[in-house]
């Protein structure tokens, strides 16, 4: 992914008001991130911890999408799967994240939801720069490049689903 300034961000998003995209949080490490290693931009809104954010290109533009997670179920015995990545991870460490639709069905309250890594690293994990907490990536035939393209092929579904 190419390197994205703050106006970058606050441009692509496509599920909420430009006045909601103004006022949302937007990382602070933008210069810090490592940009080659991503597929997508995820992070945790810090003042609201039911919030998130992605931000990625598709077809040569950017698309930003506000998400919702539920509350945390931290100490949860079970494993979960991303949908994204098929990272597992144990307890709260993969949450369903809605996202409000675009355009009416998004203004009559629409949403769609997708399992995903509660910290959004999951091209980090598909690449083996970062070990998820006691989960783990499954052995898996795929090369390393097939399994990017399937998780951003992945995503891509995802947000054809905010269009629909």
């Amino acid at each position: 992914m190419k390197p994205l300034t703050e106006q970058d961000i606050r441009s692509s998003f496509v599920n909420c008001s430009k006045g909601e995209a103004k006022r949302l949080p937007v990382p602070r490490d933008l210069a810090d991130r490592p940009w080659d290693d991503l597929d997508f931009l995820g992070w945790r809104d810090p003042g609201a911890p039911d919030r998130c954010y992605l931000v990625t290109e598709r077809e040569d533009r950017l698309v930003g999408v506000t998400l919702r997670l539920p509350p945390s179920r931290h100490g949860s015995p079970h494993r979960s799967m991303c949908s994204l990545c098929l990272t597992t991870h144990p307890g709260g460490g993969v949450s369903l994240m809605t996202a409000r639709k675009t355009g009416a069905a998004g203004r009559e309250g629409n949403s769609v939801g997708l399992y995903m890594c509660a910290d959004l690293a999951c091209s980090l994990y598909v690449r083996g720069v970062k070990v998820p907490d006691r989960g783990g990536r499954f052995e898996e035939s795929l090369t390393r490049a097939e399994q990017i393209a399937r998780t951003t092929g992945n995503l891509a579904a995802f947000l054809d689903t905010l269009y629909a």
